[in-house]
């Protein structure tokens, strides 16, 4: 990918776990998170938290739109490694989509994608080059971006799953899979490690060599996506008795 590509020509300073590169931005994140969602349901109109949810959907895409565009200038961009298809840098380019029509279906997707897709991205980065890098930027804006806006659409915009939505999630996953790879059959690719696992350390190493780990994936998406419905199904029913 692109930050392996600098990382080889410059000096490599790995963000490593737990390290102030690491943690530093996910107070930051939560604290903004916070703070953005109280001041919304506080003070803000229908009309201005809806364009609050857009302008952090821009902001989001365009680091991504930035981050690219820099590189393709720089030359030697490859489209079997540098497109933003892996589903996290996919997630930051389209959710401008989901931020301006707020379209219920939508959120029902994205809820899963998102917090699943990040969950190991912020707890074990994978960053090439740490701060101050524009991969470094773009890294946590995209992880800790898309985090900060499903939750405003939950919490501000009063968004729910249901169970029904674990399920649409997992189904339309299983299609950008399929579309993926077919990408990956064209370019030669491995976009989402489809192909092959990847070089660096990840949680897959525990989940076997190629097909397995992608059958042991698929058996826990349900169950890891249940788990994320459950403080809704939770909160629901805890309404429901107390009304």
């Amino acid at each position: 990918m692109i930050s392996y590509q600098i990382a080889s020509a410059v000096k490599v300073n790995r963000v490593t776990i737990g390290s102030v590169e690491h943690v530093l931005p996910i107070l930051l994140a939560i604290l903004f998170c916070i703070a953005i969602i109280a001041i919304s349901n506080q003070k803000f109109s229908q009309q201005q938290k809806e364009k609050t949810l857009h302008y952090l959907g821009v902001f989001v895409s365009l680091s991504i739109i930035v981050f690219h565009t820099y590189y393709m200038s720089l030359g030697g961009y490859n489209l079997s490694e540098d497109l933003p298809l892996f589903l996290c840098s996919f997630l930051a380019l389209i959710i401008p989509i989901f931020t301006h029509y707020r379209k219920y279906w939508m959120y029902e997707i994205l809820l899963f994608w998102i917090i699943s897709g990040t969950l190991q991205g912020v707890v074990t980065p994978d960053i090439a080059i740490g701060f101050p890098s524009l991969d470094y930027f773009r890294y946590w804006i995209v992880h800790l971006g898309l985090l900060t806006i499903i939750f405003y659409a939950t919490l501000v915009l009063k968004m729910r799953p249901t169970l029904k939505s674990v399920f649409k999630s997992f189904l339309s996953l299983q299609v950008y899979a399929v579309i993926l790879v077919g990408i990956n059959y064209v370019l030669d690719a491995n976009y989402s490690y489809l192909n092959r696992k990847p070089e660096s350390a990840s949680a897959l190493d525990y989940f076997g060599d190629w097909p397995n780990y992608l059958l042991v994936m698929e058996a826990i998406l349900i169950p890891f996506f249940l788990l994320i419905y459950l403080p809704f199904y939770l909160t629901r029913n805890r309404a429901k008795k107390t009304s």
